[in-house]
């Protein structure tokens, strides 16, 4: 539903790009800071799901920190996800957005809770 694209995944680096369109804009045509920080998050997301310990069902994100460097009026804007920290309660991924000419664009750092599998002991 976000019009993300082009995605490359591993468990140290996950890639995708979302293109500028102005239903994506705010007023003035520039690419809206939701539509960002949701490229962010999907990619924070896949990236914790892609570290899991063993016996994890899943992620969620408990924490997001977004800073916008620089506006967005056209073209693509390529986001790059990797682990900063992988734990068994706790996963932090920090993406970085840029612009087609390679200029960070935001900056997100995440905190994501591993979810235990229902009926596991979530102290290992």
């Amino acid at each position: 539903m976000l019009g993300i694209e082009e995605v490359a995944a591993e468990a140290q680096q996950v890639t995708a790009s979302l293109a500028w369109e102005p239903t994506r804009c705010t007023s003035g045509g520039v690419l809206h800071g939701g539509a960002l920080m949701g490229l962010a998050d999907s990619l924070g997301g896949y990236c914790a799901f892609l570290n899991l310990p063993e016996g994890a069902a899943g992620t969620t994100t408990i924490e997001s920190k977004t800073n916008f460097l620089r506006a967005v009026r056209g073209g693509r804007v390529t986001g790059t996800a990797r682990p900063l920290h992988v734990g068994r309660m706790i996963i932090v991924v920090d993406t970085e957005l840029r612009d087609d000419e390679g200029r960070l664009v935001a900056r997100v750092t995440q905190t994501q809770a591993v979810l235990p599998r229902p009926g596991a002991d979530p102290n290992g």
